[in-house]
């Protein structure tokens, strides 16, 4: 540990770290990690929600350790078997319109490029983002970062709008049977008939509303870039129906519906293996990271051929994107969550944990969000 306090000044202090005494992660095993003196820890952080299948999983280490040994890196130029196998498994676990896919290494860097993609594809600029959401880190998406706590001095994000947001729990319009979850607000009541929602109708009023009056005088957004559930600003769950209608709403004015699944993704929701599924939404594009490759470095755009191709107007290149061993990790990663019925096991376990926490002192816990 004294190793640790004495190397801690060659990162900058911008780096979060959440412990007094830091921890020094050493060795990380199924969902336990262990300490530079050997404490075993239960790993309810996932490393930001990011190691989807367990830490070291034999089948990932093992497709990792095979294809090391036969080729690292060639850039998107010259294409390998590894790219090909993982882009055709990982576009079957999409609708059919979803059919082309761009692999970058990181969220931020795959909301980034659906950006561009939006922007090159329509001949627009302006974007729609939602308060309180968070997508990343670049000079791009920060505008589209709607967290204080995430913002910079410098100028970001130029001509990124935001739209209200719409919480159930601490937003202007609310009620008892707004969420997809077994667990409702219990602070706002509602007498909305079966099917219907009058929270989900209120905040899409406000949605129109917002695009009439800050399009009125242009052609419309480009693009509308929104996460299924909102992750870092507090496991947010839209009323329902709210991302159907909000898409349906740009996609009229010509605009992209941009689906941010890399905190939602990868069956992690239970009953969907995207966050979008659950709303009956169909997005133009969407991004996902994070669980994608179980902490590996790997990112990626799912969109639509005619959208991907707007990019042979000017030339798209990534150096990393969709190296071999990111396909292998990929791909392996998908593997898992079959075989292991790891969806499956996200929707029993996660309810367990709503009804177990919601049955908590009232007093201590305002509301119990999530699925």
């Amino acid at each position: 540990m004294q190793r640790v306090q004495k190397l801690r000044p060659l990162l900058p202090k911008g780096q979060v770290t959440y412990y007094k005494d830091q921890l020094l992660i050493v060795k990380g095993e199924k969902q336990f990690l262990f300490d530079s003196n050997g404490k075993k820890y239960l790993d309810f952080f996932g490393g930001i929600v990011t190691v989807s299948v367990g830490h070291c999983h034999p089948k990932i280490n093992a497709a990792l350790n095979e294809q090391s040994q036969k080729l690292w890196h060639t850039t998107s130029i010259y294409h390998t078997e590894p790219i090909y196998e993982y882009a055709e498994k990982l576009l079957g676990k999409f609708p059919s319109k979803l059919n082309t896919v761009f692999f970058t290494n990181s969220g931020s860097e795959a909301n980034d490029l659906a950006l561009a993609l939006a922007r090159n594809y329509t001949g627009r600029f302006d974007v729609i983002s939602m308060r309180n959401g968070y997508h990343g880190m670049t000079q791009t998406v920060l505008g589209a970062t709607n967290l204080g706590n995430w913002k910079p001095v410098f100028p970001h994000g130029f001509n990124i709008f935001k739209s209200l947001n719409a919480d159930p729990y601490r937003g202007i319009f609310g009620g008892s049977n707004c969420r997809d979850s077994p667990i409702q607000v219990k602070n706002r009541k509602c007498g909305c008939a079966p099917g219907v929602c009058e929270a989900s109708d209120k905040y899409v009023e406000q949605f129109d509303e917002m695009l009439l009056h800050d399009f009125s005088h242009s052609s419309g957004p480009a693009a509308y870039l929104i996460e299924s559930i909102q992750g870092v600003g507090g496991t947010v769950q839209y009323p329902k129906g709210y991302l159907k209608k909000t898409y349906e709403a740009v996609q009229k004015r010509g605009g992209l519906a941009i689906a941010d699944e890399v905190q939602t993704g990868f069956g992690r929701l239970g009953s969907h293996f995207w966050g979008f599924e659950s709303q009956d939404a169909l997005p133009d594009l969407v991004t996902m990271a994070k669980g994608i490759g179980n902490g590996f470095p790997l990112g990626a755009v799912v969109t639509t051929k005619e959208i991907g191709d707007a990019f042979n107007r000017s030339l798209y290149f990534n150096t990393y994107g969709g190296n071999p061993l990111a396909s292998v990790v990929g791909k392996a990663v998908l593997e898992v969550i079959e075989e292991e019925k790891l969806q499956e096991n996200s929707a029993v376990v996660g309810d367990y944990f709503l009804k177990q926490l919601a049955a908590l002192d009232e007093k201590a816990i305002g509301d119990v969000r999530g699925k």
